[in-house]
């Protein structure tokens, strides 16, 4: 077995290579003139485990690229962050299915596909072979054990996340909440958990990914005004776009932490550990 990766996932495929002790595979990526990818790899075994955040449309393109350039031998797709898994239904006529093609075309030259968080499971059948979905939440829970925080209270931007922050909390038994939005009025609304109150706890917001962060920041500082000692943010796919993680510090929120299935400054939770141990079952 040898691992290869693509460039946006680079370091993660190096630490999951190093964690199974296997070769990973060189490969040298650039661009003609016209804009398009090209990649060329070095010697592959008989197995080869594929990993490649798709992050945008380029990433998703080299990533198609490389599962190609493998055709030598039987492939296993590590799918860290999977692009265009929020659009994985018909929300008005006309549009496409994106979950879908993006799936569908990835599934062609791999025998397998493990993906990490996806947004709703039920994409996973969007996929042309087997497809599990892997779980960060142990990971995120003993990173918590390690941060020195007394009593947190770990909450949920809302109740489709609970069960995955459920899961986090389990690791040592910390309460668990999701946040609750309440409108008072017409431009009148408060965010806070449903169940337990913060005042002087320290509060760690879980989710599956933060993009812009708008929510999030909201909460935070209702949070700190509704007595909370301390507020950080803790999410599997850092995609943090516009500025979003400037945004959050700005907010009050002390930590934004991600994990390395989209590689950031932030990514300081590996997703490696949790791949070894699917590839290892």
């Amino acid at each position: 077995m040898k691992v290869i990766s693509t460039e946006r996932s680079q370091v993660l495929g190096a630490r999951v290579a190093a964690s199974l002790g296997v070769e990973l595979v060189d490969v040298k990526f650039s661009q003609f003139p016209d804009g398009e990818s090209y990649l060329n790899r070095s010697s592959l075994d008989d197995q080869t485990v594929i990993i490649g955040s798709v992050t945008d449309n380029n990433a998703l393109v080299e990533l198609l690229l490389l599962i190609d350039a493998c055709d030598t031998s039987e492939n296993t797709l590590i799918l860290p962050y999977m692009a265009y898994a929020r659009q994985d239904q018909r929300f008005k006529d006309g549009e496409p299915i994106s979950a879908r093609a993006v799936a569908r075309a990835v599934s062609r030259g791999v025998s397998r596909v493990k993906t990490i968080n996806i947004h709703q499971e039920e994409a996973l059948s969007y996929f042309d072979v087997p497809a599990e979905d892997l779980s960060m939440a142990p990971d995120i829970g003993r990173h918590l054990q390690v941060m020195g925080l007394t009593d947190p209270l770990l909450l949920a931007p809302d109740e489709g996340a609970a069960r995955f922050v459920a899961d986090v909390a389990a690791a040592d038994g910390w309460d668990c909440d999701h946040l609750q939005k309440t409108r008072h009025s017409g431009d009148q609304v408060t965010i806070a958990p449903k169940l337990l109150p913060v005042e002087g706890r320290e509060v760690v917001i879980i989710d599956d990914i933060i993009s812009t962060g708008g929510t999030l920041a909201t909460a935070a500082g209702m949070l700190t005004v509704q007595g909370a000692s301390r507020v950080d943010a803790i999410c599997v796919h850092g995609v943090l776009t516009g500025g979003a993680y400037a945004h959050l510090c700005a907010s009050g929120v002390g930590q934004v932490i991600a994990t390395d299935t989209i590689e950031r400054g932030c990514s300081r939770i590996t997703a490696a550990d949790c791949i070894v141990r699917a590839l290892q079952d």
